[in-house]
């Protein structure tokens, strides 16, 4: 594509219609030239978890690599897994058996498989993907990748050691029409001046009310599914909703033993663009503070007191203030400023709303006459060429695999954002301003808090990092 057509299709792409373009631009297929194991010479894929997030990990993956075993401790899962698995591979010559596990380990101790998806939930994040990059796996890994600040200086450092490429599930870098990699790129470039706030809408929880002790579901092993966590007894409540009201599977994000509710769930993608809009990937607040926050159960000293129901909050508004004063809010919704999903960007001389259906602001509609550099985006895109086309953000990990550099969604700018969500997490537990040194990555000044960076890990299910 030549430098006036690029320009041209940027010219009429970065508007609100940006998803809707028909043709990528600089567009380049990946090749897979190295030497994998694989006589296809495409990767050997192992996928951990095989529940619904699955569905939009599993097979985009399967467009790059070929799946030889899927794993989940619910055998309806894991039989659904191999069956995607089988259909997605049943072309004539590309033919192959796909093996089913219940323990993630028999996945890591195979020598043919290359890539391992991890899309299990929050709570194993941390501890698989610690183990496979031992085993010499690289990993895909779905957001949010930790549940405590401590976990994610685990991760860099088994990284950091191993050499693995890792890729986070943050699809918003890469995907959504490109419309957030395009509200940074106009930060980066000062089209909105210097950008002093950003507020972040990400919903809040939803309350359960008290959900019945019933027996476990016949193929679900729980004591494996609950792994690090407490062992409890095991809830459900049908309410005629796909998934019901439970402890397990999908409604796990709403209980803080094994997720941070929207703060984590929806956090890891909207901080995560804060951050880089911020240009602080590699850094962090010095001051948390939470202005408002409403809980469906009681606390003490940061804990729920009632284990029969949600606990994650429903309501929240909390500050992060950085070192250049910047100042992040995130809240459950922003309606007062006319938004209840997205990030509202804000700078000295204008400001950009973004969110994954629309792109507005002067700055914006200003691109008409003015688009945006290549080099802005392609700096921002680690080198890489950002596309229109779908699953880019899977292409972007395997190309990652395959010149061995990290991806758009690294382990060292994710862990700094969802460092963010959780001491926002931990300021509205325990109800108090935190002051947080992102040099040594720790809480200052308040010990008691400083304790809920990690947490307590059941035996025989502990992190070895």
């Amino acid at each position: 594509m030549t430098n006036q057509s690029r320009r041209g299709f940027l010219k009429h792409t970065t508007l609100a219609g940006l998803a809707t373009a028909a043709a990528p631009y600089w567009f380049a297929p990946s090749s897979f030239a190295a030497p994998f194991r694989s006589a296809l010479e495409r990767p050997v894929l192992g996928c951990i978890g095989t529940g619904d997030r699955w569905n939009g990990v599993g097979p985009n993956a399967m467009a790059f690599a070929d799946c030889a075993a899927v794993c989940d401790v619910d055998k309806a899962h894991v039989e659904k897994g191999k069956a995607t698995a089988l259909e997605k591979q049943s072309k004539p010559g590309a033919e192959r058996t796909v093996d089913m596990y219940e323990d993630y380990r028999k996945i890591l101790e195979r020598n043919d498989i290359d890539v391992v998806t991890i899309v299990t939930p929050d709570h194993w994040h941390s501890k698989i993907a610690i183990e496979a990059m031992k085993a010499g796996k690289d990993v895909y890994c779905e957001k949010p990748l930790t549940l405590t600040i401590e976990e994610g200086k685990q991760i860099r450092k088994v990284l950091e050691e191993t050499g693995r490429v890792f890729q986070v599930g943050t699809q918003q870098r890469s995907e959504m029409g490109l419309k957030f990699l395009h509200a940074v790129a106009m930060v980066r470039e000062g089209r909105i001046g210097e950008l002093k706030t950003v507020t972040v809408a990400i919903g809040g929880a939803p309350s359960s009310g008290p959900i019945d002790v019933v027996d476990v579901p016949a193929g679900l092993n729980w004591d494996m599914w609950l792994g690090q966590a407490p062992v409890t007894e095991y809830r459900f409540k049908d309410t005629g909703s796909r998934y019901g009201n439970s402890r397990c599977h999908y409604e796990f994000r709403w209980w803080y033993e094994y997720s941070g509710g929207k703060m984590t769930d929806w956090g890891a993608h909207h901080v995560d663009i804060a951050a880089w809009a911020f240009n602080l990937e590699n850094t962090g607040p010095v001051k948390v503070e939470p202005v408002m926050a409403k809980h469906p159960v009681p606390f003490v000293k940061g804990m729920p007191t009632d284990a029969t129901q949600y606990n994650t909050a429903t309501d929240f508004h909390v500050t992060a203030t950085f070192k250049n004063n910047a100042v992040l809010h995130i809240r459950n919704d922003a309606k007062e400023l006319g938004f209840d999903n997205g990030l509202m960007l804000e700078g000295t001389e204008g400001r950009i709303f973004v969110n994954r259906s629309k792109l507005t602001g002067a700055a914006v509609e200003a691109l008409k006459d003015n688009p945006l550099k290549e080099e802005t985006l392609t700096a921002l895109y680690k080198g890489k060429q950002p596309s229109l086309e779908p699953n880019q953000h899977m292409r972007n990990f395997f190309d990652s695999v395959v010149d061995r550099t990290q991806p758009i969604s690294d382990v060292h700018s994710h862990h700094r954002a969802m460092t963010v969500c959780h001491l926002a997490n931990i300021a509205i537990r325990l109800d108090r301003t935190l002051h947080w040194n992102p040099d040594t990555e720790q809480i200052e000044g308040d010990a008691d808090a400083a304790m809920w960076q990690a947490r307590e890990q059941r035996k025989g299910y502990e992190i070895q990092a």
